[in-house]
């Protein structure tokens, strides 16, 4: 079994910069370093993040902005529906159910005529 082979931030950004430069295809790349295709893209994803010391590409920034916005709608629903359902508790005539207030008419009428 082969052993796991390791590189380094700066290994993996000179081979992502080589072939976002165009100089090298990706299937070169590949063979020539001997690396599966998505480790390969892999990589370009970590690049574009910023995560080879090397600063993110706008793209990724504006993605992290548009994450981190759906994260707050997504709060800020789910906030939004809490207090429409607490507004609608609050406002709403308090609940009786059919059969007790019918049984207290049916045992109140029971003893008037039972008393007289």
């Amino acid at each position: 079994m082969k052993s796991r082979r390791t590189f380094s931030n700066e290994f993996k950004r000179q081979v992502i910069e080589e072939y976002l430069s165009g100089v090298s295809t990706a299937a070169q790349l590949m063979r020539r370093h001997e690396i599966s295709s998505g480790l390969m893209y892999h990589w370009k994803d970590q690049y574009t993040k910023g995560r080879f010391d090397n600063p993110p590409t706008h793209e990724a920034a504006l993605e992290e902005r548009v994450r981190q916005l759906e994260q707050l709608v997504g709060r800020l629903t789910l906030e939004n529906e809490f207090l429409k359902k607490a507004v609608q508790r609050s406002f709403a005539p308090p609940r009786r159910s059919g059969g007790s207030s019918l049984s207290i008419v049916t045992s109140s009428k029971a003893s008037k005529g039972g008393a007289s």
